[in-house]
């Protein structure tokens, strides 16, 4: 790993080690870093803490594929007039319960939290709403806008549209994004939280076994002829998970991100980084969002919920199990205690961007 500039923001790694530690950033220091420099690009104060905020705590559970390492390519996005710094957000359509957005190419946590805020709105007034958001950017793990929604004691369920990087079942040409879903929610501080690509591993771990010339698991991707690739110079197109089902599900979100938003689909999208300048990559998302008073009642919602999972991780594990029972969110709660305490890793690239970002704007530690 490279040494990362010296800087009251990051801890850098530690020199001469036999196997080099990580650069840590705290927290506190990386979102006021993000705050920073997001302001400086002309993003309003209260955008710049949504989109801080959101990097971070996607890195804190560790997401890190959609967590801080976004931030420089996110900058550079408004920079080069791709993301609109200051946005005017529309409604396109309003029928109650139903509202579509035109995002007028806003950074996609902005244009993805604006959504999610009526969403919420709408859904405490009948009971259920659905928001479709047009002409936005990548808006990272879908997980921030469900769970924004559980914490408010309703139900999240949301998806986007993604660029092309996975082939449906027994085809060769990649057709689909990593297309998420997630579904959230939360009672008396318990929480379910699902937020799962539709391919059967990320763009980015082939390419993190590409640099480090490790083979692929067998099942991830597939050659240009379609064939099973282990090899990650070989691999052209990513699997669906669980063959045509997975197919099935990312369908599902592109059917939702893009075709039900007017969006460009999948395989018309740029992906991110490689978009050209002056122009948002015309991003859909949809968010629905579900209010439990209006179905069983908050009380019976609430009791269900805990037998749910309560029931679930106190299942016997296997013999063979090395870790209890879990339910979807348990993991990255784990890692949210874990780095909150020993401060977030950031990989060389991302270590070095927020030490000279928190450098040039003055931001520290014990900011």
């Amino acid at each position: 790993m490279t040494s990362v500039p010296a800087s009251p923001a990051v801890e850098a790694p530690t020199a001469g080690a036999a196997t080099e530690a990580p650069a840590l950033v705290t927290a506190a220091a990386a979102t006021a870093t993000a705050i920073a420099a997001l302001r400086a690009a002309g993003v309003p104060e209260d955008d710049a803490r949504d989109v801080a905020a959101a990097l971070t705590e996607t890195s804190l559970r560790g997401i890190d594929t959609h967590g801080l390492r976004l931030l420089p390519q996110y900058l550079t996005e408004l920079e080069e007039g791709i993301a609109t710094a200051r946005p005017d957000i529309t409604v396109v359509r309003d029928s109650g319960a139903a509202v579509m957005l035109d995002a007028d190419g806003a950074l996609g946590v902005v244009a993805g939290l604006a959504a999610a805020r009526i969403a919420a709105e709408r859904a405490r007034a009948h009971g259920v709403a659905a928001v479709g958001v047009r002409n936005s950017n990548h808006f990272g793990a879908a997980s921030v806008y469900s769970r924004h929604l559980a914490a408010q004691g309703l139900v999240g369920i949301v998806t986007t549209s993604a660029a092309s990087r996975v082939a449906p079942f027994s085809g060769t040409t990649p057709l689909y994004g990593t297309n998420p879903l997630s579904f959230a929610a939360a009672h008396d501080g318990d929480e379910f939280a699902l937020d799962m690509a539709t391919s059967q591993v990320c763009f980015g771990e082939i390419k993190e076994r590409r640099k480090h010339g490790r083979a692929l698991d067998p099942g991830w991707a597939t050659d240009a002829d379609g064939r099973p690739a282990t090899d990650p110079e070989d691999a052209y197109a990513l699997s669906p998970l669980g063959g045509y089902k997975g197919q099935g599900l990312a369908m599902v979100a592109t059917l939702l991100g893009a075709v039900l938003t007017g969006s460009p689909a999948d395989w018309h999208l740029e992906h991110i980084g490689e978009s050209a300048p002056g122009r948002s990559r015309q991003v859909g998302h949809f968010l629905i969002c579900l209010d439990p008073a209006a179905f069983g009642g908050a009380d019976s919602f609430a009791a269900g919920f805990a037998d749910l999972v309560g029931t679930t991780r106190g299942t016997r594990p296997g013999v063979e199990a090395t870790e209890p029972v879990q339910v979807p969110g348990d993991p990255q709660r784990r890692h949210a205690e874990r780095r909150a305490a020993d401060g977030i890793p950031l990989d060389p690239h991302t270590a070095n961007a927020f030490a000279t970002l928190a450098a040039h704007h003055g931001t520290g530690a014990d900011a």
